[in-house]
């Protein structure tokens, strides 16, 4: 059996503060519902914590009967040994009794094997999840055996960034249910303006917002990782005033500051989308 390494997923007391965090993120955000999407996501994710493959997953459960119903993949991208992976739905996996009896998100790790007969097993590992009701949420990160594990720091990194990713993962769960989105057309990066502005408006619309041209620069130039002197000369004003516009929109859409900004986009908030 596994070692297998079980932490609540407590919230952040920081998230990577910097431009290309930003950038990355608006570029998963928009991609939600896309083929790409486990792309990015792994992207966003290597530039900090190196990483060989994620894995996406959907489970939904009995849980009077303590047996799986479904397992159902919504994504996977990097350099699998073999194949992606795939989630144990046996009652007596470890793995699968902590997600079973878990409440609040979880961070659980599980060392490589050496020679398991299980391919699986050969992997080091680190999952983060989700619940709600039924349903668990699993972002799957995996190493081959021949590296090393997981490091606490960067367990401790993935456990801050899990309140940023794990709702990214459902919200793009609830789009594929929804009318799952052809993937986007090849060569074409969705960090382009016009994108990440239709998802941008979109969400402005779920929540009948409105907010100013000059909020709406300022937020999406935000998002794709400028910074305030960067927008200042790009709209040749002054940087009190980017940080005017950035006020007014924050407090139009109830968050604080670029991080409350990309948890409004990813719909973590009171009027966030809903995954039922």
């Amino acid at each position: 059996m596994p070692d297998l390494d079980t932490q609540r997923a407590a919230p952040p007391t920081s998230q990577p503060e910097n431009a290309p965090f930003y950038a990355e993120l608006g570029e998963v955000i928009a991609h939600s519902g896309h083929a790409r999407f486990a792309e990015h996501l792994l992207h966003l994710v290597n530039k900090w914590v190196p990483i060989h493959c994620v894995d996406l997953s959907e489970c939904t459960l009995d849980e009077p009967h303590e047996r799986v119903i479904d397992i159902k993949r919504l994504g996977s991208a990097g350099q699998h040994p073999a194949r992606p992976l795939r989630l144990p739905s046996g009652p007596d996996h470890p793995l699968w009794r902590a997600m079973l009896d878990m409440q609040d998100p979880l961070l659980i790790q599980m060392n490589a094997r050496l020679n398991s007969p299980q391919p699986w097993d050969n992997l080091h590992q680190c999952h983060l999840v989700s619940r709600q009701g039924d349903r668990r949420w699993v972002i799957s990160f995996s190493r081959p055996c021949t590296e090393r594990g997981f490091s606490l720091s960067q367990l401790s990194f993935l456990k801050r960034l899990s309140e940023t990713l794990l709702p990214l993962l459902e919200h793009h769960a609830h789009l594929l249910r929804q009318a799952p989105c052809p993937p986007p057309e090849p060569g074409l990066a969705l960090s382009q303006p016009s994108h990440l502005q239709q998802a941008f408006y979109q969400r402005l619309s779920l929540d009948d917002i409105s907010l100013s041209a000059r909020e709406q620069e300022v937020c999406l130039g935000l998002l794709t990782g400028g910074t305030v002197p960067q927008l200042a000369e790009k709209l040749s004003v002054k940087n009190s005033s980017i940080e005017t516009y950035l006020k007014r929109a924050a407090a139009k859409l109830g968050v604080s500051g670029r991080h409350g900004l990309a948890k409004w986009m990813i719909g973590t908030g009171e009027s966030g989308y809903g995954t039922g």
